[in-house]
């Protein structure tokens, strides 16, 4: 902590600087990624990089800490605690990375490797200091109660696929922490995560960064989301600074129509829906899993994922599925495209398809189909855009030409050109990726789309230029929706109903607009309020 004088010479106590970045600047060939980006972090404050995908905001992070490829001409200076880092070996890097600036990362589902349990990767940085098994056994248990996970003891044997979006972020923060890093990075720490958990760990990240006197850089898309949570906002647009300033400044008086883009969280209001004929009927509808223990792995009680329900889908109309992680939405979502056993009927257009064995459905599941939260994982890496979308219609006994056609015509659909289809998965951007995946489901010319999360990790602008692509389509091709997502902007601008589910149970189901105007339970009215920050 050191002084300086103020307008009316008092003195007044300035946090020293841990962190200056001045003129960064990374180019690829001929290409500028990021362009004279300068600023300067101090003890315990909290800068906010914010922007849309592809602005700058990640790379300039993986350039702090010496994570960019040698194919990179990264110029300027990176100055931690008076020291410039930039040109350091990657040798030097490994002392810094981890116990002076850690960083956490936008997907922990691959970020933690799988293969380990819980008690390994948050103790590992310890293990490779020389900690023994017992301390760092000791250290990572009060890490994982400092990240707020109960029952840490039990979680130690735990692999990551075994706990919930919520629990696997708290783990990749208590290995960020396990080193007492000075700055923290998070990256997009809960853009996968439903709205109640995106408060929940930025309040955690706020309160472990108060008692550790930490500094942190947090990149988000989100300009809304940072505002209880920064003192500082840098906003970039294709690797250059539009403007930066104080959170007031930026929020109250922003200069640039880009920001005030960014701010803007109009996403239209869903279309008007004539009541038609049913298209699909959820009649008592259930989902529970098996709880299998002892040497012959037998089933001993059942966990219920999904309380028996009943749900009509109109011909063209859209449903909203909110909730909780662990609400049972996507295990719903499933049941429904038959992708996991369930109880209870599912009749599609008078077929019970519940009923009916793998082979029998196989011709109706052109019907409906579903688009994942992730396009990166959902789409194969080895193939390429338009072997993506023509692989469901191989099976339809269709000409190479007919094929070729229905490519071209889906792609129209999600707004991408033709020129795309020789392109993989990882030379798209996530807009692009999904576009992709909803092609793929579009050139089959379903009924009924289930759409799991398909938005939450995309930045605003793309997420709005989605909802509008999905709007049109279902104004023109009279497409049905099951629409799932824990974003109720998203909800209110393309569903005319919405169902509520906490904890495997309907807490209600009613028209939107109604729904946002007049909830009848507590609890929905806690998801409205902790949308609208």
């Amino acid at each position: 902590m050191h002084s300086i004088l103020d307008v009316n010479n008092h003195q007044v106590n300035v946090p020293p600087i841990v962190l200056a970045v001045e003129h960064l600047h990374i180019s690829h060939a001929a290409q500028v990624l990021v362009e004279d980006l300068n600023f300067k972090l101090h003890a315990g404050e909290t800068i906010a990089i914010v922007g849309e995908s592809g602005s700058g905001k990640s790379i300039s992070s993986l350039a702090i800490l010496g994570l960019l490829s040698s194919d990179l001409q990264v110029t300027g200076s990176v100055s931690l605690n008076g020291q410039n880092i930039l040109g350091l070996s990657p040798e030097q890097h490994r002392h810094i990375r981890g116990q002076k600036i850690a960083m956490i990362f936008q997907e922990p589902m691959t970020a933690l490797n799988p293969l380990h349990r819980v008690e390994k990767i948050v103790g590992e940085s310890l293990l490779l200091q020389g900690w023994s098994k017992a301390k760092t056994r000791q250290r990572v248990i009060e890490l994982l109660n400092d990240v707020g996970i109960p029952d840490a003891e039990d979680k130690l044997r735990r692999y990551p696929h075994e706990l919930s979006g919520g629990q696997r972020q708290r783990v990749m923060i208590a290995m960020a922490l396990a080193l007492d890093p000075d700055i923290l990075i998070a990256d997009e720490p809960t853009t996968a995560l439903d709205v109640t958990l995106q408060a929940q760990i930025l309040n955690l990240l706020k309160s472990l960064q108060q008692q550790r006197n930490m500094a942190m850089i947090l990149i988000s898309h989100d300009l809304n989301l940072v505002k209880r949570y920064a003192e500082h906002v840098i906003v970039m647009n294709r690797g250059q600074v539009v403007e930066q300033g104080n959170v007031q400044e930026i929020f109250e008086q922003p200069k640039q129509a880009y920001t005030k883009n960014l701010l803007d969280h109009d996403f239209g209001v869903a279309i008007d829906v004539s009541q038609t004929q049913t298209l699909i009927e959820l009649r008592q509808l259930g989902v529970k899993f098996p709880v299998k223990q002892g040497l012959l792995n037998r089933i001993k009680n059942y966990v219920v994922a999904v309380e028996a329900l009943d749900l009509t889908v109109a011909e063209g109309e859209s449903i909203g599925i909110v909730g909780e992680s662990g609400s049972g939405k996507s295990s719903l979502a499933l049941a429904i495209a038959r992708l996991i056993e369930s109880d209870g009927e599912i009749m599609l257009n008078q077929h019970a398809i519940n009923q009916l064995s793998e082979k029998q459905l196989r011709p109706l599941r052109r019907e409906f189909q579903i688009v994942f939260q992730d396009p990166f994982s959902s789409l194969n890496p080895r193939l390429n855009v338009e072997q993506t979308i023509g692989e469901g219609l191989a099976l339809q006994h269709l000409s190479a030409n007919e094929i070729a056609q229905r490519i071209d015509e889906a792609l129209q659909k999600v707004e991408l050109a033709s020129s795309f289809k020789q392109r993989y998965p990882h030379e798209l951007s996530g807009g692009q990726r999904q576009r992709v995946a909803l092609a793929r489901a579009l050139v089959l010319r379903p009924k009924l789309l289930i759409l799991d999360e398909p938005t939450s990790a995309l930045d605003r602008t793309t997420q709005k230029a989605i909802v509008k692509l999905l709007r049109r389509l279902q104004q023109e091709f009279n497409m049905s929706y099951l629409f799932i997502s824990h974003d109720l902007h998203v909800v209110k601008a393309l569903c005319q109903k919405v169902l509520v589910l906490r904890h495997a149970k309907v807490m209600e189901f009613q028209d939107t607009a109604d729904l946002f105007v007049r909830p009848k339970t507590d609890y929905t009215r806690k998801l409205i309020e902790a949308s609208q920050y």
